[in-house]
């Protein structure tokens, strides 16, 4: 298959509440030679305070946020439709999975289309970050890690690159670090294949779990606060509510537990460290099959024939897998008691429900329709969901073709928005204020010119914005 490497610029860090305004991707066959890329930029949306640290790490201009021809619907629709006419293909991205893919299913969710887009219609995804992450593991010497400024590792892809040779990129530009993110990959094809190829096998959720399931151990990895932990582990089985996988962490003698009544395993599960973890398939994991274990220092002091002994216990004990299931479908259901769904916004939904087929057959229509016709097409709409999205297009594209009191609703809903001085979710106009001053003070001592000028255009830029909603 090809691959699309891609990057996003955004306002902040929150998918539900702050928008992408670049993106860059890159269509290449599978030896990473460049077929076709795709650049664009858009303006801000009329209801996102960015968050200027954000944009100063981007190095967008004011310009570039308010002078830009597209909108954000634009780039959205300009964006899907190229990806659609590069077929299928495999997307990858630099933390992409938990950032850039996040930004890019809400997008696609809040413009009304279809937000599964990298998992369906065969393509699929993965992640350099973690396949970088797990080739430090297992060949530590291959690629160079810099170090940050307390002495820990750092993964940062602006950082990485260069400290590996790759200079012919900008910098937390969109383009330019979806091209740096090609350069690491071929570095890891080239000196490791092996990793490459077991990246690429667990690259959609159906094929990780062929993994998981017919191997009767695995090495995993996972990461907490930055530092990387390698794991063998053997499948017990999935979980009941959020179908990840559930493997026994062979660290462990499973002769302590399987034999355990339920109350007894229930305070050995939520003991740390932990017994059984976590495989979330459908998040491109990096598994690599027994003969890895060599290269985990934690496991050498047990010998393979115990690693493989363990691993058959817990594959064939039904018992226990049956235990596991209940216990875990009961802590689930523990957990959705403590959530309240009082304060989910529409923004929030992606994953809560999905659109049958009438809304989808609507979505459609919507997206066909001249903007004259698109809300009597939403009007069709059953969920308020989609009917909210719908309104709030027009109003961001053709705010004249909306009826006078739902162009006042709208208003006064992005003033509310904006102007509040609790602390929300999403940027407001005074925690952008506070922003701005806490970085004035910042690069005055440093005496940075430049980014003083670029603050107060920004904070010129909130000035307009306030004047703008002020009055609602």
């Amino acid at each position: 298959m090809n691959y699309i490497f891609y990057d996003f610029e955004t306002t902040g860090r929150d998918s539900n509440w702050d928008q992408i305004i670049q993106v860059g991707a890159i269509l290449t066959n599978s030896n990473f030679q460049e077929i076709d890329r795709f650049d664009a930029r858009c303006h801000l949306l009329p209801d996102i305070i960015p968050y200027p640290k954000a944009i100063l790490v981007n190095k967008s201009s004011v310009k570039d946020l308010t002078q830009t021809n597209l909108s954000h619907f634009s780039l959205i629709e300009l964006m899907i439709k190229k990806f659609k006419s590069w077929g299928k293909a495999i997307y990858i991205g630099y933390n992409s999975i938990s950032f850039d893919e996040e930004f890019l299913r809400k997008s696609l969710f809040r413009n009304l289309f279809n937000p599964y887009y990298t998992i369906n219609n065969g393509n699929k995804r993965s992640d350099l970050l973690n396949i970088i992450r797990a080739n430090y593991i297992y060949y530590p010497d291959s690629l160079k890690i810099p170090l940050n400024e307390k002495g820990r590792l750092s993964f940062k892809l602006d950082q990485i690159a260069p400290f590996n040779g790759i200079k012919d990129f900008n910098a937390h530009d969109a383009l330019g670090d979806a091209i740096a993110t090609i350069r690491l990959a071929e570095i890891i094809n080239l000196q490791n294949p092996k990793m490459w190829e077991a990246s690429l096998l667990t690259a959609d959720r159906e094929r990780a779990n062929n993994e998981i399931e017919n191997n009767k151990l695995i090495c995993i990895t996972e990461t907490f606060f930055g530092k990387i932990m390698p794991f063998v582990v053997s499948f017990i089985c999935y979980h009941p509510v959020y179908k990840w996988a559930q493997c026994f962490d062979l660290k462990h003698d499973p002769d302590d537990y399987i034999n355990l009544n339920e109350n007894s395993l229930e305070h050995f599960m939520s003991k740390s460290p932990k017994i059984i973890r976590s495989i979330r398939s459908n998040k491109s994991p990096i598994i690599m099959e027994s003969s890895f274990v060599s290269h985990i220092d934690a496991y050498k002091h047990i010998s393979n024939e115990e690693l493989f002994k363990r691993a058959n216990i817990i594959n064939s004990n039904v018992d226990f897998k049956l235990k596991v299931e209940k216990l875990l479908n009961k802590q689930a259901s523990e957990k959705e008691d403590y959530i309240s769904q009082e304060d989910i916004n529409f923004e929030e939904t992606i994953y809560q429900s999905f659109s049958n087929n009438h809304e989808k057959v609507i979505m459609e229509e919507f997206h066909s329709a001249r903007w004259e016709d698109k809300i009597k097409v939403a009007n069709k709409f059953k969920e308020e969901r989609n009917y909210y999205f719908a309104e709030k297009l027009i109003y961001e594209e053709n705010p004249s073709l909306l009826p006078e009191e739902i162009f006042h609703k709208i208003n006064r809903r992005i003033a509310k928005k904006i102007f509040s001085t609790n602390d929300e979710k999403w940027n407001t106009i005074p925690k952008a204020y506070k922003e701005i001053d806490d970085l004035r003070a910042q690069y005055e001592d440093e005496n940075d010119q430049a980014t003083l000028y670029n603050l107060n255009n920004l904070n010129n830029l909130i000035e307009d914005i306030e004047k703008k909603y002020q009055d609602v």
